[in-house]
């Protein structure tokens, strides 16, 4: 499938078929989510697939929406919380890989550049990593629609609660949960704001 199509056809699925995902296609969708861009290529996200009865059956719990544990598989994204303590040794490697060659940033000391991360407060970090997990996010449903899977980006749950049932560690935050299966309905497209209205302006 073309991306262009990929894109088009991507629906928010709720609704899922009673068919369990193959192992490797699983493997497909957290290797799309692996290859995504980060900044500083800190690589913060993680994930814990969910699927077994059991464990699907602790998310009731969590989440008020029942597709979320009647998926076959649930994908909980998460992100490093630690993950920004390991900026200096990621901007070595993306300069020992000649990512920043002709740029500005090729001529900056890797402690210089990470003293002005550190620099950002808790809640911005939270954030800033969280957006790099979103990325990845992105590139896991795109590739779900690639594999004819539906998936659904849910952020209705309780964090703590979800936490404790799949027994993760404190260092990880839980910043998304995506059910995924095979799709038992089609939804049509949705409505969407016209170039017009999202273009500010071209200079």
């Amino acid at each position: 499938m073309e991306l262009l199509d990929a894109i088009k056809s991507r629906r928010s699925i709720r609704k899922f078929k009673a068919q369990s995902i193959p192992e490797n296609y699983l493997n497909e969708l957290l290797d799309a989510g692996r290859m995504a861009p980060s900044g500083s290529n800190l690589q913060p996200t993680r994930y814990v697939v969910i699927e077994s009865d059991e464990a699907r059956a602790k998310l009731r719990d969590c989440s008020p929406l029942p597709f979320v544990w009647q998926a076959p598989a649930v994908i909980a994204v998460c992100i490093d919380t630690q993950a920004a303590y390991k900026s200096e040794e990621r901007f070595k490697e993306l300069k020992e890989a000649n990512a920043f060659v002709d740029t500005p940033l090729n001529n900056i000391d890797a402690k210089d550049y990470i003293k002005r991360r550190r620099a950002m407060d808790e809640v911005a970090l939270r954030a800033y990593l969280s957006l790099n997990a979103a990325i990845a996010i992105d590139h896991i449903t795109l590739r779900a629609v690639d594999l004819g899977l539906g998936s659904c980006w849910v952020m209705m749950f309780d964090k703590e609660k979800t936490k404790k049932a799949i027994n993760l560690d404190d260092k990880y935050e839980i910043v998304a949960l995506l059910p995924i299966g095979y799709p038992d309905q089609e939804p049509a497209p949705r409505p969407r704001l016209r170039m017009n209205e999202v273009l500010l302006k071209k200079m």
